[in-house]
């Protein structure tokens, strides 16, 4: 027996209503009763297509990065602008709820890098291929390093996820693009 397919109507309710919560009460306290409360639609509407609060927000942040400017039409600098500016937001509040519960489970772990985690990787890589790279440059280690500086702030607070952030990691990436030599053939 096949179900009802989805209403687009009531799953985009679903996603921006699981949004507003988490914006407005944090992760935690985000819960399935609530997101159909407050989308307006029945609890067995959201358990049918969802199993977790994790898969509805998980789905939310994958509408968003589907919808995000192609990186082809973009520099670093403005990768990274735009990046940052969103996990500054509401965005990184659910993308480090996804990724605290990812740590418990390893299902939600995969998914989160399949869906969110590995395009945005792809996305940075796209952009980082266009520019001159840096000599003999591992780019799986430069994106780790520039998404490692993002979740570091994005998780500590300790200083702004901002557009001088991105400058700062654009032209760090320059200059090590600049220097002669093998990579760890620093000048001491």
């Amino acid at each position: 027996m096949v179900g009802r397919p989805r209403s687009e109507q009531a799953r985009r309710a679903i996603l921006e209503a699981a949004l507003r919560l988490c914006e407005r009460d944090g992760y935690p306290n985000v819960t399935l009763k609530g997101i159909a409360e407050e989308a307006g639609t029945g609890r067995q509407t959201l358990y049918r297509w969802w199993d977790t609060k994790a898969d509805v927000l998980l789905e939310a942040m994958t509408d968003l990065v589907t919808s995000a400017r192609a990186p082809s039409e973009t520099d670093l600098e403005t990768f990274l602008r735009e990046t940052f500016a969103l996990a500054d937001g509401v965005v990184g509040r659910v993308v480090a709820g996804l990724m605290a519960e990812a740590q418990s489970d390893p299902a939600l772990g995969e998914r989160l890098r399949e869906r969110l985690i590995g395009p945005r990787r792809g996305a940075l890589r796209a952009v980082l291929e266009r520019m001159p790279p840096p000599p003999g440059a591992d780019l799986d280690l430069l994106i780790d390093m520039i998404f490692g500086v993002m979740w570091y702030r994005l998780l500590n607070r300790h200083a702004p996820l901002d557009a001088a952030l991105a400058g700062d990691i654009t032209a760090l990436v320059a200059g090590i693009a600049a220097r002669p030599g093998p990579p760890g053939d620093f000048p001491g």
